[in-house]
């Protein structure tokens, strides 16, 4: 599958939904403290709630995203005390931007992801406000 797409579009992209999130949790927590598909899980959470923010995906769509990973068990939020500014500051060091443009892998539909810069940043911060429960 990845040998078809090397450049993390089309089917490479739907592999890498949630990592941007998901190495900001583990880089957080500390490598090992969150088993990488625990981090990847949260990741697609917030991937899809951005995604359904920018109106890409439906909120039945999101919600049936959440209940297919809540049904592996995975986490569904980032670890506690984890804020937006913790996310921003190790998102923006992801391999996948480009020249300082934070770089996210959403959904254009369930089952489809798409790599975009185009994400708002007030959508951005909305779902990390959701997701930070720090106390």
């Amino acid at each position: 599958m990845v040998a078809k797409d090397e450049r993390e579009g089309g089917l490479r992209a739907i592999l890498n939904l949630g990592h941007t999130f998901g190495h900001a949790i583990e880089t957080f927590a500390g490598y090992g403290n969150w088993l990488h598909g625990e981090a990847v899980g949260t990741g697609m959470i917030m991937a899809a709630d951005l995604s359904a923010r920018e109106g890409m995906i439906s909120g039945e769509q999101f919600e049936r995203a959440v209940t297919l990973i809540k049904r592996a068990g995975l986490p569904e939020a980032p670890p506690k005390g984890m804020t937006p500014d913790d996310f921003r500051n190790l998102m923006a060091v992801d391999k996948k931007n480009v020249d300082g443009r934070l770089r996210l892998v959403l959904l254009a539909n369930l089952g489809e992801a798409i790599v975009t810069e185009d994400a708002t940043v007030e959508n951005l911060a909305a779902t990390l406000a959701k997701y930070c429960h720090c106390g």
